[in-house]
């Protein structure tokens, strides 16, 4: 059965990191925004919490925690600043393909020299699109061409390519053209251009990459979750200050419901990420799980943050509140991992190739 109780260790992690979130990421989130990066003391207090190494083997040095472990430490920086968190990752979700497909051959080669350098980032793009009006494939005989519009980074000293085929290591061929951005910017923000790029290393393998795309998805979907958590708690303080009618306003019926609502939503998707990730930590098959986890987050993240934003009334839309970040930062995040359209088809199809036509949460169809 799916166990939502958590070791000693992990909640003494997740309170750590709630800590720093906290008093560093959060105070300073409009500084991260302006500057596209993260101060350098942000940087160094980060890697004192060694969670940079996190899901790597503990043969390689890293703590080998796993899923529940990552989700549980990104929902608490989506929290505090989820740019912040893409920017302080010097792996971020590029770690996934590598293990996937490559092994501890290519974590050693691709992935700890990056470990070394506090500024080194390695970027993970979807390089897969088949929409009508929109094909699009980066890779094309052993080599990379193409332009992304956006990628959240203002650096890449290594570029991850995943597809629904697989993945490629390209580490020149490339460059970064910075622009302002809109969500995310602590983490930076460019114009990616490929121009006949080679690849360092190709791996075809759609099971891997199937399981990096899910691992990435939560990843994502777990920074959602705390990004919603901020917001719903942020509008819900506020409510219960401020007083219209003689009471505070979250006193009255039809703000009290939507509060309500809101932190539900919260602790839906929570459930979701933690079930899939549970699932991948015990081996059993996590993709169906992580694409819904992913669709019901960033679905719930604009439910959740345009309404934190109407609760503060004309102020929320005012840079001095941060109501404007988290409906900002909500939009971009449904963005990646291939977006949820993509997502969405596979939870979809999981649905309907249910026996009753409706999809079960996995755990809870299996028997104990």
């Amino acid at each position: 059965m799916f166990d939502l109780s958590q070791q000693e260790e992990l909640v003494l992690l997740q309170d750590q990191v709630r800590q720093f979130g906290a008093a560093v990421l959060r105070e300073r989130h409009r500084e991260f925004e302006a500057a596209g990066a993260v101060a350098d003391e942000a940087r160094a207090e980060y890697a004192a919490l060694g969670l940079a190494g996190l899901e790597l083997p503990e043969a390689l040095d890293g703590a080998g925690l796993g899923a529940v472990a990552r989700v549980l430490v990104l929902e608490e920086l989506g929290a505090a600043d989820p740019g912040a968190a893409l920017a302080l990752d010097a792996l971020g979700p590029a770690l996934y393909p590598l293990a996937e497909l490559g092994g501890e051959a290519a974590l050693t080669r691709y992935a700890l020299p990056l470990l070394g350098d506090p500024e080194a980032r390695a970027l993970l793009v979807w390089g897969d699109s088949e929409r009508p009006g929109r094909q699009r494939r980066l890779i094309e005989g052993g080599r990379a061409t193409g332009t992304l519009p956006w990628v959240p980074a203002a650096r890449a000293d290594l570029l991850v390519v995943l597809d629904a085929q697989g993945a490629a290591v390209i580490d020149s061929g490339f460059r970064l053209t910075p622009l302002k951005g809109s969500g995310l910017r602590a983490a930076g923000a460019a114009e990616l251009v490929l121009d006949n790029a080679p690849l360092s290393m190709h791996w075809r393998d759609p099971a891997g990459a199937a399981r990096a795309l899910a691992r990435w998805r939560l990843s994502v979907a777990a920074l959602l979750t705390g990004l919603m958590r901020t917001a719903a708690e942020t509008s819900r303080e506020y409510a219960l200050q401020r007083v219209a009618f003689g009471k505070p306003i979250a006193h009255h019926q039809a703000l009290a419901f939507l509060i309500a609502d809101m932190h539900s939503a919260v602790d839906a998707s929570r459930i979701l990420v933690q079930e899939a990730a549970w699932r991948a930590d015990a081996g059993l098959p996590f993709a169906d799980a992580a694409a819904t986890a992913f669709v019901e987050a960033a679905e719930a993240g604009m439910f959740v943050t345009p309404n934190a934003l109407q609760i503060f009334g004309g102020q929320g839309f005012m840079q001095d509140l941060p109501l404007e970040k988290y409906l900002r930062e909500a939009r971009t995040l449904a963005l990646m991992a291939g977006g949820i359209d993509l997502a969405r088809d596979l939870a979809g199809a999981a649905v309907a190739d249910s026996a009753d036509g409706f999809a079960l949460s996995p755990i809870l169809a299996e028997e104990p």
